[in-house]
């Protein structure tokens, strides 16, 4: 055969005819081959992978070390103020979908505790999950909000009594109490209108078992201390009317002291003056044991002081104590849960299980007095 070159169209007859070289029979498959008169005749062809000698396979001995890892360092100082190394190497034949983490070298001198492993991504920090622990929620409330609490309390105290003496009768009395709400619901009002206490107002169904687990303590603890008070023990029970309850009783007895009552007093005593108070200690002293503790004292007093001022403690110190130990409790529920809830339940239970007590009372003729009614 021959090589033949052609130039386009303008010529068709071949320029040269490149002779035939005889190869030998042992530089590949043998025989006769053109070649091009350009290329070496001994030089193997590169397109041809008959034609190339493979390499022999060498045994590598077991001992032989292996071949030097990659590594790449990064430094930082230690709690203890050396400078640490931390390498990472990686065997260079992994596959790199082997996603292996890296070994971690540490620089003489330095402990394994000391190295410090792959950074971490940091992690936003979560807010406070309640208003104990500070926060935004709590922002707004400290001695101020106190203040303003404390001075409309005074205000409404001073204006019903004023009411009981001037207007006097039941008309006075209503109108003393409705103002004295007024004067606890306005500044509670005020303060969850500029923020509300993180899980303050949150609820739980243990809420319901504090309720009537401490309820019913306190009400027979308050049974003990009117027994050591007077020497007797008496049944409570509600006055009649030809063997009748009055008709205003449901209101009076039932929904004022069991429903509204508790409402208005442990919003105002427990979810606003004894969170601000908290809140004022707490920057104060910077300890939270001692803000729990100011608070619920300072909370305590004030509880103890509008029920001397409004008549409601009775004529023994069994009474004053019984009122004491509501508010200590109520504020030791929210001091401890972050809720509400808790001490406003307790507070229905205590003055519901009077209302059971006086109407059994009443119904079987045991009457003779009464508890005290927080």
């Amino acid at each position: 055969m021959g090589a033949v070159s052609e130039s386009n169209d303008r010529r068709e007859e071949p320029l040269f005819e490149a002779p035939d070289v005889e190869v030998p029979s042992d530089a590949g498959s043998g025989g006769v081959a053109p070649i091009d008169p350009g290329v070496d005749a001994g030089a193997p062809d590169p397109h041809d992978g008959d034609r190339l000698e493979e390499a022999p396979d060498v045994e590598v001995p077991s001992d032989a070390p292996a071949p030097p890892l990659a590594r790449s360092s990064r430094f930082s100082r230690s709690e203890s103020g050396a400078w640490v190394a931390h390498r990472s190497a990686r065997d260079p034949y992994d596959s790199p979908a082997a996603d292996a983490a890296p070994g971690l070298l540490v620089a003489d001198g330095a402990s394994a505790e000391e190295a410090d492993p792959a950074p971490r991504r940091r992690r936003r920090p979560s807010a406070p999950r309640v208003w104990l622990q500070g926060g935004t929620s709590t922002a707004p409330w400290g001695w101020l909000l106190v203040g303003w609490a404390v001075v409309s309390l005074g205000a409404g105290v001073l204006v019903a009594t004023a009411a009981g003496q001037f207007i006097g009768g039941v008309v006075g009395g209503w109108v003393g109490t409705v103002v004295l709400w007024v004067a606890m619901i306005v500044p509670v009002l005020y303060a969850f209108s500029r923020s509300v206490p993180r899980g303050l107002l949150r609820f739980r169904p243990t809420d319901l078992l504090f309720g009537l687990v401490f309820g019913v303590a306190l009400r027979i603890v308050s049974g003990w201390l009117d027994q050591a008070a007077s020497g007797v023990a008496v049944w409570p029970s509600y006055p009649t009317i030809d063997g009748q309850l009055s008709g205003d009783w449901w209101f009076v007895e039932l929904a004022i002291p069991v429903v509204i009552a508790p409402l208005v007093e442990e919003f105002f005593f427990h979810a606003l003056l004894l969170v601000a108070l908290y809140t004022a200690f707490r920057r104060l002293t910077r300890v939270r044991a001692a803000a729990g503790f100011g608070a619920a004292l300072v909370s305590t007093g004030l509880f103890v002081l509008l029920h001397a001022l409004t008549g409601s403690l009775g004529g023994t110190w069994a009474s004053s104590a019984t009122i004491a130990l509501v508010g200590l409790v109520g504020a030791a529920v929210v001091l401890l849960t972050g809720r509400v809830w808790g001490a406003v339940l307790t507070h229905v239970v205590f003055n519901g299980t009077y209302v059971v007590l006086a109407l059994v009372g009443t119904l079987a003729g045991l009457g003779g007095g009464g508890v005290t009614l927080a």
